[in-house]
């Protein structure tokens, strides 16, 4: 796991929109994005549409991802315990 995916998947505990994560971050949207969609890829967040609605089909982060709400899964969680 990569520092930028830590630092992430610590804000990660709640659901968190892109927004929010921008700011809290000061990330700029590529690298932002570009670390949703690695943890996202190894299953390590999902996403949702609004904070009580997840998406279950297949989600395109670098295009949809700023309109995008975020949380860590199990596995997720799991993983940033482990460091």
């Amino acid at each position: 796991m990569t520092d930028a995916e830590f630092d992430l998947l610590d804000e990660l505990y709640f659901v968190q929109h892109f927004s929010y994560l921008k700011e809290s971050l000061g990330w700029e949207d590529s690298l932002l994005l570009d670390t949703l969609d690695s943890l996202y890829s190894h299953g390590m967040i999902k996403c949702l549409v609004a904070p009580d609605d997840e998406r279950f089909d297949q989600v395109n982060i670098n295009l949809e991802g700023k309109n995008l709400y975020f949380l860590a899964t199990k596995k997720g969680l799991m993983a940033h315990n482990a460091l």
